[in-house]
């Protein structure tokens, strides 16, 4: 499976940083997390890799089958879960499997 570093699928610092610190909790970074993917506008504009050029017209095949990680170790409070379930809302045929 090849890697792509996306930012566009991570938290800002400084709301990773407010959740981590005890600042907000986790409804309001999920929330603001939410907020953060649709001003992205990732699903219309695509995701833009660390390197390589922007995944736009082919990015559900490009999500199909990928592995999404993050530094939590499980999915309760993590963004991972909250992107796969951003897709999932939005793609039909979106199966999310926690490993």
């Amino acid at each position: 499976m090849r890697y792509i570093h996306a930012p566009d699928l991570a938290p800002t610092k400084a709301l990773l940083d407010g959740y981590r610190d005890g600042s907000i909790d986790w409804e309001t970074y999920e929330r603001e997390f939410l907020a953060l993917l649709q001003a992205r506008r990732i699903l219309e504009e695509g995701l833009q890799p660390t390197e390589g050029r922007r995944i736009a017209k082919r990015l559900p095949a490009t999500i199909a089958n990928s592995c999404l990680l993050c530094s939590e170790h499980e999915p309760n409070y993590c963004h991972r879960r909250l992107v796969a379930e951003y897709f999932q809302r939005h793609w039909d045929d979106v199966e999310i499997h926690h490993l």
